[in-house]
């Protein structure tokens, strides 16, 4: 049994041996974790102590002391996270209160992390949804009720982007449809759709990637894995509104049966559109899944998609990208990401995007033509044909942050959970 370590929160530097404004220090069984900054800097040091600490392989520590409180303990949390999931951490020195939103958190963000993690031959489209599914209806068993689509279903029932993606798979694609109705009236309005990209691995199809841009992509559910992390933590805190969910979840992948260049997708509201790259699927699928939400008339529709290498370049994996027609809407997204220490950034979105799609063939393509579009813009832009309302009453977030290739200073090597708080404040917050 792994021993367990003591871990304090000081303010005072360490001793001169453990080195220049060194970060942690140790003494007996404690560890000590330096911390002379505030706000913002404090909490990323805290972070980046939980990744040393974890890189040092101490398995077992325990928080004591009266300077930590709920930011600082998920702080560290966040940082001592692993792919492995092999440490523990006792948390005894939170309130109550505090105790039960540290849990609702970790609950929500374990799920969420190891969900991305797993490799695609434990998570594929069936799995994925079934997965959200369970852990929702664990959460409130009595309020949520589902639905999952697949396989030839989804064409008798008009999902043909999500269908023509996944048709290459010997994996059939799938689409769940939640319905989170705290109310028991059947009646009761949708104040809030969340649609997620489930592409549970992307090899580009026919436009194939390369091995090294392959090697990633079971990470391509992202979106939707965020979406359903975030929708868990709001009902464990209990988010007393109408929420459906939309998992539009696929493999893209090389066969015969596969979709190719050159194919006419027409969709339920009548778009069809032209593919001129099977690596730009995750935006064939969410449509099916923007359609389905706008059919509910809901008050607003929030998306979420590991969409675009454009995104990540202009941004890195430190932030999500923010879109929207609607300034106030998006500000408001960016407000609610700082209020829980999450980072997200606003990239351009105008109607002048939609025109920069066009298809000799179909109503739009499923990639901008000419020199110097936007990608991230552009795709943003695709989606706004399959919104009912897209000027009022659309969110999209592009996730350059959910998933860290390579370990950092403040992250593991995989999954983040990164916006699973800003989507819960935004189910709380809008009306």
């Amino acid at each position: 049994m792994t021993a367990v370590m003591d871990l304090v929160l000081c303010a005072k530097p360490a001793a001169v041996q453990w080195g220049q404004n060194a970060l942690v220090s140790f003494e007996a069984n404690q560890v000590n974790i330096h911390i002379n900054s505030e706000g913002v800097a404090r909490l990323q040091d805290i972070q980046k102590a939980g990744r040393k600490l974890d890189a040092q392989g101490l398995k077992h520590l325990s928080f004591i002391g009266d300077s930590w409180d709920l930011e600082a303990c998920w702080a560290f949390y966040q940082g001592y996270y692993n792919a492995k999931q092999d440490n523990q951490l006792d948390v005894v020195v939170l309130s109550d209160a505090d105790q039960q939103r540290f849990d609702a958190l970790k609950s929500a963000a374990d799920w969420t992390r190891k969900t991305i993690n797993l490799g695609p031959a434990a998570i594929y489209p069936q799995t994925l949804c079934e997965s959200a599914a369970s852990f929702l209806s664990g959460l409130s068993p009595e309020h949520v009720s589902y639905e999952i689509i697949s396989g030839e279903d989804l064409l008798e029932q008009g999902w043909v982007g999500t269908y023509q993606v996944g048709k290459g798979s010997s994996q059939a694609p799938a689409m769940l449809q939640l319905d989170f109705n705290p109310s028991g009236n059947p009646d009761e309005p949708v104040a809030v759709a969340l649609v997620g990209k489930g592409i549970t691995f992307d090899s580009g199809g026919y436009s194939l990637k390369p091995s090294d841009g392959m090697s990633i992509m079971k990470s391509d559910m992202g979106g939707a894995a965020t979406v359903t992390g975030g929708l868990g933590l709001a009902i464990a805190n209990g988010l007393n509104k109408r929420v459906k969910l939309y998992l539009c979840c696929a493999e893209n992948m090389v066969s015969g049966d596969a979709y190719k260049l050159g194919d006419v997708i027409t969709y339920k509201n009548g778009v069809t559109v032209e593919v001129l790259n099977t690596d730009a699927e995750g935006r064939l699928v969410l449509a099916d899944g923007l359609i389905a939400a706008s059919e509910q008339k809901p008050q607003v529709i929030i998306d979420a998609a590991t969409l675009t290498g454009a995104a990540k370049m202009a941004l890195g994996r430190d932030y999500n990208a923010v879109f929207g027609f609607d300034d106030e809407l998006v500000h408001q997204a960016l407000q609610a990401a700082k209020q829980e220490h999450e980072k997200a950034w606003p990239l351009p979105l105008e109607p002048f995007h939609k025109g920069q799609i066009g298809s000799s063939f179909a109503d739009i393509a499923n990639i901008s033509s000419g020199e110097g579009m936007a990608g991230a813009s552009t795709a943003a832009a695709f989606l706004a044909h399959f919104v009912e309302n897209a000027e009022k009453n659309w969110l999209h977030f592009d996730m350059s942050g959910s998933y860290q290739k390579s370990g950092n200073a403040l992250w593991a090597t995989g999954a983040k959970g990164h916006g699973i708080r800003t989507i819960s404040r935004l189910l709380t917050e809008l009306s």
